[in-house]
């Protein structure tokens, strides 16, 4: 049977008709500014959040280097949370290469960082201090939607004190999503709502949406101008890119309003799970559901990742367990995970 990979929503095939799409893509070099396919896509993302323009990049968290980068300069300073992707996933990337400090902060239960909390991390103008320049904040946030009460809150704080603000979209469209179920509204007016009230927003293609690779980084013309030097200098710069902006293309068309299914498969998941002695959860908002082995089932949890991988259900996580659904992972599969979690504990 093929494998149930709930590892993450990276790990998508391209479905048939996004091939199909990638093959057709006109394509140019992109270096030149001249790939048809991946202008097109620019100026889709960027006018779909709000933006007067956007800059295609290889990954997600390059888009978050030049957003950074291109905010910040040597000696200066990005509030962060300390869980974010741009603080602690990737590498240090922006105090490596920039020379720009991270201030990370606790997060509150719900993914956010408290407004005084950020108040009062801003430093003050003087030489003893880095200079804060930006404040950044993610959307989703291990699968949790920050609200748009405290968004806008947060950006207006930030610009109430001369701070640019950047949002670590990876997972923007799974918030858009969530925010619109709870609104009664579309996901493509909750992106935009998200987004516009930000100066710079990245956004992941080969999550969720389901492309092979790619993200996006939005912002004002100058900014995107600022970014794409950097681009350059990281090395992310593609020349036939088009194949790739092309899935990117595809899957804003016609894969955003599909996560919804995902969202629903993670709480099936989570039902299924309920009343199993030894695990602890939340029901999850989005397609992410951390599992937490509690008691002396933690001492298992390695255990248990072998017994899934030998039925053919793929997980990660040591003491919390991470399942993430995508368009990769059907009723089916979800039902399966849940049998084999289930036969697991009753062993």
């Amino acid at each position: 049977m093929k494998p149930i990979d709930l590892r993450s929503d990276t790990v998508t095939q391209p479905t048939e008709a996004m091939r199909a799409a990638m093959f057709a893509a006109p394509l140019g070099d992109d270096v030149f500014g001249d790939d048809p396919s991946v202008n097109a896509l620019q100026e889709k993302i960027a006018a779909m959040l709000g933006f007067e323009a956007a800059l295609f990049v290889p990954t997600g968290t390059q888009s978050n280097l030049c957003g950074v980068l291109s905010h910040c300069q040597r000696g200066d300073e990005y509030i962060v949370g300390q869980m974010q992707h741009c603080y602690r996933w990737e590498g240090g990337g922006a105090a490596v290469f920039g020379s720009v400090q991270p201030q990370p902060l606790n997060h509150q239960p719900d993914g956010s960082l408290a407004l005084t909390d950020i108040e009062a991390a801003i430093k003050p103008d003087d030489p003893h201090f880095a200079r804060t320049k930006l404040l950044a904040l993610e959307n989703t946030l291990g699968g949790q939607v920050l609200s748009q009460v405290y968004l806008d809150k947060a950006t207006k704080l930030a610009r109430s004190r001369g701070l640019a603000t950047h949002l670590d979209g990876a997972r923007l469209f799974n918030a858009a999503v969530a925010q619109a179920r709870s609104n009664g509204s579309d996901a493509r007016t909750e992106a935009h709502r998200i987004a516009s009230i930000f100066d710079s927003v990245s956004v992941c293609f080969s999550k969720g949406l389901g492309t092979p690779a790619g993200s996006a980084l939005c912002g004002s013309k100058d900014f995107i101008a600022r970014a794409r030097r950097v681009r350059k200098m990281a090395g992310g710069a593609m020349r036939q890119a088009g194949l790739l902006a092309a899935a990117a293309t595809y899957a804003l068309d016609h894969h955003v309003e599909r996560l919804a299914q995902d969202h629903a498969n993670a709480r099936r998941l989570a039902e299924g799970l309920e009343g199993i002695e030894g695990l602890s959860f939340e029901v999850p908002e989005t397609n992410i559901l951390f599992v937490d082995l509690i008691g002396p089932a933690r001492e298992r949890s390695a255990e248990l990742l072998q017994y899934l991988k030998g039925e053919g259900v793929l997980a990660t996580g040591l003491y919390r367990l991470r399942f993430v659904t995508h368009l990769d992972v059907d009723e089916a599969g979800v039902e399966r995970a849940v049998a084999a979690i289930r036969s697991f504990f009753r062993a």
